[in-house]
Formats: structure tokens, sequence, C-alpha cells
């Protein structure tokens, strides 16, 4: 994170990063060597962007982890499923539509509820089309994710021209509007839901195996299911509302930290809390400096990325059907 501070348009070595944020955190520690330029640089722009691109990391990489558990499948992850989208739309409607009627929680808020109708309906759309099967649940996340999508875009058609250009550049995903009162929402959420799919671990690992299986182990299976769709909608809706729709860290993070670890959720879990953490924040690093002064959305890094991985992972997977 230090080094990430310092990397940017403007460099600031690492010594005077690491005394800046030292020094906010105990006053007078190390005496001040350093322009009140680097300082602001430091401590209002790139240490808030810094600390958001990994709670936002690791929210994406959790959540995708779990989803592949309760599918089954290892191409699930929130963007995928629709979540995201949901996220979105319902971020759009607040901005450009209802207004800040809750202050700072409405953006957050209705991102969540986005989401968490975009979840029940892509449920809905399984059970409607009897497509009970985890590759089936992935196909109609994709469809609902469509169209979704375009209903978030007509949302933006309607809305204020003066303000769609920056919801459009927020679509594709940024941190670059990072602040420290941002900070405290994705925060409180994982030390919320992070926990909570920490304790269900070895339900995660029996829901891997299948629903016989994990029924046979007192897991309400269906319940449980659903649980984990609502906490991965709650963590989605918040992280979208603060970074945009950010793809495939869900899907990829996971796989890496099974690759490291090992198959149990015991470990799966805060390591993918680490490395999507780790790769968002250097995903970001590259999104701010390819294209220097300017500022390219992180999305597009991460579907580069991203699309490559689902590529890979999709050929070992039909590889391995054969």
């Amino acid at each position: 994170m230090i080094v990430a501070v310092s990397v940017g348009a403007v460099p600031v070595p690492a010594g005077t990063v690491l005394g800046v944020i030292a020094n906010k955190l105990v006053p007078g520690l190390f005496d001040v060597t350093w322009s009140s330029g680097r300082e602001a640089i430091v401590w209002e722009i790139r240490f808030p962007r810094v600390l958001l691109a990994g709670f936002v990391g690791a929210g994406l990489a959790v959540v995708g982890a779990a989803l592949q558990s309760v599918t089954r499948n290892p191409l699930a992850d929130p963007h995928l499923l629709g979540i995201s989208s949901g996220g979105a739309a319902g971020a759009i409607l607040a901005l450009l539509h209802t207004g800040l009627f809750l202050g700072l929680l409405t953006v957050p808020l209705m991102a969540f509820a986005g989401a968490l109708v975009a979840t029940l309906v892509v449920l809905g759309v399984t059970r409607f089309a009897v497509a009970t099967s985890a590759d089936k649940l992935v196909l109609a996340g994709v469809a609902v994710s469509f169209i979704i999508m375009s209903l978030a875009n007509v949302l933006i058609f309607l809305g204020d021209p003066k303000a769609t250009h920056t919801v459009v550049f927020w679509m594709l995903g940024g941190l670059g509007l990072a602040q420290w009162l941002h900070l405290l929402f994705p925060l409180g959420i994982l030390l919320v839901t992070v926990p909570y799919l920490m304790l269900r671990a070895a339900d995660l690992n029996a829901m891997t195996i299948g629903d016989e299986t994990a029924a046979t182990l007192g897991i309400p299976v269906t319940r449980f299911r659903f649980t984990v769709f609502v906490v991965g909608a709650l963590i989605t809706g918040v992280m979208v509302a603060f970074s945009g729709i950010i793809g495939f860290v869900g899907l990829m993070i996971p796989h890496i930290a099974r690759f490291l670890v090992g198959g149990s959720y015991t470990r799966v879990l805060p390591a993918s809390l680490l490395l999507g953490a780790i790769f968002l924040i250097w995903a970001d690093v590259a999104a701010r400096t390819l294209m220097a002064p300017e500022d390219m959305p992180i999305g597009i890094v991460t579907g580069l990325i991203g699309g490559v991985f689902f590529i890979v992972l999709l050929r070992a997977k039909t590889g391995g059907d054969r």
C-alpha cells in the first residue's frame, strides 16, 4: 500500500508516504520535511483511494468465492450473475432521479436494493425456466444482467444530460472520487459480513460437494444458498456504489487463492480477501499511470485481465469435461 500510494503522475518517495501517514496517525512522530502539496496528495487523494481499492477488491473476491461454492460453478461471480448490474442500476436511480434523500446513505442503500432485486430475479428465472444446474444459473445471470443494464441505460438516457457523463464514466469503474467518509461504508460491510462467511466456512465446503451431501450434514441448503446470495448482494451493492462496475475480480481471485492454499474455505476466504485487495490496488495503480495524467477507468484494466483469465478457465473447464 505504501508503494502504491507513492506511484502516480507525481511520484512521492515511499519514505515521505510513510512519514505523512505516521504523522497523521501519531502527530509529531516524524519531522515534517515534505511540502503541504505532497502531504495533500498522499493523505487526501491517494491513500483513501488505495484503501477503497483494497476494500472493494477484498469484498468482490470474497463474494465470488462464496458464490462459486453455493452454485458449484467455477465461473460464478457477482458480475456474471447480474448482481453488479443490479447494484449499478440502483445507484444510477439514486444519482440521477431520486436524489440523495437519505444523505450519503442513499447511494449504497439503493445499490444494495438493486443488487438484491437482481439476485431475486436471477433465482426466479432459474425456477421459471426449470434451470437448476450450475451452468444454467450463470446463463440466467448473464441474461438478467443484459436486461438490467438496458434498463440502467434508459435511466441514464432520461436523466440530466449534465450528469450523465459522470455516471457513464463511473459505470466503467473508478476510484478517483474516494474520500475518507466514503470508506466507512465498505469497511463496515466487510467487518459484518466476512466474519459471518468465515463462521460458515464448513458449510461452504459441504456445498461444493453437492446439495445432498450438505443436507445430510444438517445444512438447510435452500435457505443457506439464499442467505449467501443476500450477503453477496449486500457486499456487491455497497462496493458498486463507491467504485462503479468492476468485473472479473470475483471470478479470478478465488481460483488463484485455491491454487495457493487449497480448497478448504477456512483458507480460501481469507486468502481471497487478501489477494483481492492486492490485485485491485495494483489494477488501480495501472489505471492511473498507464495514461497519466488521464485517469483510465479501472474496469477497463480488470476487464482485459479478467477476459483472458475467463477464456483460460473456460478452456480448462471444458477440457476437464471431455
